[in-house]
């Protein structure tokens, strides 16, 4: 399982048995069936994070569980930045979208009008900013042999992820199928850059995450000293481990950014009051991220109103069965 692979849609968190359990009557059993649920797969040591449900802005259940720091003995609170995976490629596709809506870019517009040097000139010229966004480009993976062998500390910048990938043949012709591409994730990061003149950490600090107040979401150096930071425990054999080894040395625009519950739902709120402009507030989102170590879920239901964020410091599925279970379980609006 290479890192930040499930960026999945609600509904498909890897198995097709819906999770038993009819709907909450209101939010008041829905709490009391939500706590009993964690409470016990925490004991079990099958979760380990933060779960917060909210409705119409408000939350309904907040509760922290687990460790942050196992060996340190410091515990998983409200305001602990887990690493949120492939939940940054929302802010990337949302960044994209605000460039094309001020005119700066359009979607049709190839890679090589903006990477003129891109290693691989058959993809600068055919493969659109759209079928970046879409998955559709036929741009491979930068996880495999190549990164298993680079030291993970000299992936600081996106263009340290571009020797990873970029080079290689397209693996399908652009628009005729989809598949999964963190590859093409970390492109669309670079034409960010290009076209708006920042680095990329600094485009979505100041266009997302401050106006929509997200004073704890960053994409941290993993060697740097971040406060109430939680690190990631992977299972081998049967005991678990921290995943430090397989964390790059800076996420990127593909994932590995941190936050916490209550910035994401600060997201949530900003795009449905229009706060970070781009896209249609009608939509709700679904988004994942997991790898060794982390396992993250945000979903928003405009029409009920509830926002669900669960974020994990253990191996997936264990934020996304828990968000599953809870969506089985949400009072019908």
């Amino acid at each position: 399982g290479s890192l930040f692979k499930d960026a999945i849609t609600p509904g498909d968190a890897g198995d097709d048995e819906e999770p038993a359990g009819t709907r909450a009557k209101d939010n008041t059993e829905l709490v009391g069936t939500v706590g009993d649920f964690v409470a016990r797969l925490a004991k079990d040591d099958e979760f380990s994070g933060v779960v917060l449900i909210a409705q119409h802005g408000k939350p309904v259940f907040e509760k922290a569980y687990g460790h942050a720091d196992r060996e340190k003995q410091i515990p998983n609170q409200m305001n602990t930045r887990f690493n949120i995976g492939s939940i940054n490629k929302n802010f990337t596709a949302l960044s994209v979208r605000q460039l094309a809506e001020a005119g700066k870019l359009s979607l049709s517009d190839p890679i090589k009008k903006f990477l003129p040097d891109y290693p691989n000139t058959q993809a600068a010229a055919k493969v659109t900013i759209q079928h970046l966004l879409s998955m559709t480009s036929g741009i491979g993976d930068m996880f495999g042999e190549r990164y298993d062998k680079t030291p993970k500390e000299k992936l600081r910048t996106l263009r340290d992820f571009l020797p990873l990938f970029a080079d290689k043949p397209l693996e399908f012709e652009p628009g005729s199928k989809s598949r999964y591409s963190n590859g093409g994730y970390i492109v669309l990061g670079l034409i960010i850059e290009k076209v708006s003149g920042v680095d990329y950490y600094s485009y979505v600090r100041e266009n997302i995450f401050k106006p929509a107040g997200m004073t704890d979401t960053e994409s941290y150096e993993k060697n740097s000293a971040v406060p109430n930071r939680a690190l990631g425990y992977t299972r081998e054999g049967g005991s678990l481990k921290n995943n430090y080894s397989t964390l790059p040395g800076r996420g990127s625009s593909a994932g590995g950014g941190y936050s916490t519950a209550q910035d994401l739902l600060k997201y949530s709120e900003a795009l449905k009051g229009g706060k970070i402009a781009a896209g249609d507030p009608q939509k709700g989102i679904g988004i994942a991220g997991g790898a060794p170590g982390l396992n993250g879920v945000l979903e928003s239901n405009p029409q009920s109103g509830y926002v669900v964020v669960i974020l994990s410091n253990l191996d997936p599925p264990s934020a996304q069965k828990v968000a599953k279970q809870i969506r089985s379980w949400l009072p019908r609006p």
